[in-house]
């Protein structure tokens, strides 16, 4: 349910409103906007009579949800939600790219990556220091010291870093080096984790399950939205499909869709979704075209030496010529990288 108070309401009158809504055993989320301020109400509304809600002061309307996300959908916070991280705003009028390699191979790697997306125009280094992999034999990354490096690589950059988190019990130690908790696509429904990151307070960037609906994305994002995390960023990687010529299939029609249902940032992986580097360009711009708040981009000096996903790697070259080409893209649409 959500309550919808009067553009007079006071803060006495929003204070009298979650009482009443605590007492009987519910949680209440406030969201600000510039003309209302809507009460989320969480929990068993059973317990609670509409009517009497309506007749307390400083209240207009209350109002069902139909939907089974509530933090994560527009009824409860119609505004589109800022992700700050370290200054970098993702979801504003801004497209945020995020690049670095897959995996964190070594310092030299890593660093001369680093240096060479923020050149081009990146705001965040991407980078895996643990690697879900399809085959327990295939490299698993560095573990703490790709953590490490990683977090030089910020030092000599000034670049916020993001990257994946597989295990709760390593939930800590991946945050304090972090600046962005990746959620991969095969943990998105790892419900332990997601409750983890959720009271870690640090933004989340969480990957679609390659077979999931966007329902079931927007649940995932409700667990840790209801640990009062809001830097929630969602990442539309590709989901699987019965195309063989591409790793997966990228759903770009998930982008206004999902800026549609929910506030929160939607990020785009043309990396994952394609699995070529060939593709990586123009699916890139067209994410960009689509109204995406961002991308996220492999970028290694060397694909051809890569542990990990060297296929869809972008050399810093390819990727310095991709950031000139969605630059007027972004403007197109009133926007700026």
């Amino acid at each position: 349910m959500i309550v919808v108070m009067k553009r007079d309401a006071t803060e006495v009158h929003l204070d009298a409103l979650v009482a009443r809504l605590e007492g009987r055993g519910c949680r209440a989320h406030i969201s600000k906007g510039e003309e209302h301020t809507i009460v989320g109400v969480i929990g068993d509304v059973r317990a609670l009579d509409r009517e009497q809600i309506e007749r307390m002061a400083g209240v207009e309307r209350t109002m069902s949800v139909l939907r089974p996300f509530k933090l994560a959908g527009r009824a409860f916070q119609p505004e589109d939600t800022v992700v700050d991280v370290n200054g970098v705003k993702i979801g504003g009028d801004c497209v945020v790219v995020m690049a670095g390699p897959c995996a964190v191979e070594s310092r030299k790697q890593v660093l001369e990556t680093a240096h060479a997306v923020k050149e081009a125009g990146a705001r965040i280094l991407r980078g895996g220091a643990f690697k879900p992999r399809s085959s327990p034999y295939s490299f698993q990354g560095l573990g703490e010291e790709g953590l490490k490096i990683l977090a030089e690589a910020r030092e000599q950059t000034g670049l916020p870093i993001v990257t994946e988190v597989m295990d709760p019990q390593l939930v800590p130690l991946v945050a304090t080096y972090t600046d962005i908790l990746q959620i991969g696509a095969r943990s998105m429904q790892n419900y332990a984790l997601l409750h983890a990151v959720g009271e870690i307070h640090k933004p989340v960037l969480l990957k679609r399950g390659m077979m999931s609906t966007i329902e079931e994305l927007l649940m995932a994002a409700e667990y840790i939205l209801s640990h009062d995390n809001e830097d929630v960023l969602l990442c539309e990687r590709g989901i699987r499909t019965f195309e063989p010529y591409t790793r997966n299939t990228l759903d770009l029609s998930a982008v206004p869709l999902l800026q549609q249902l929910s506030h929160l940032p939607v990020i785009v992986d043309p990396s994952h979704g394609t699995g070529k580097w060939e593709l990586v360009a123009p699916l890139s711009r067209a994410a960009v075209a689509a109204g995406a708040d961002g991308l996220i981009i492999e970028v290694h000096p060397r694909p051809e030496e890569a542990l990990s996903d060297g296929a869809q790697s972008l050399k810093p070259k390819r990727f310095a010529e991709l950031m000139h080409t969605i630059d007027p893209i972004a403007a197109a649409i009133g926007k700026s990288l």
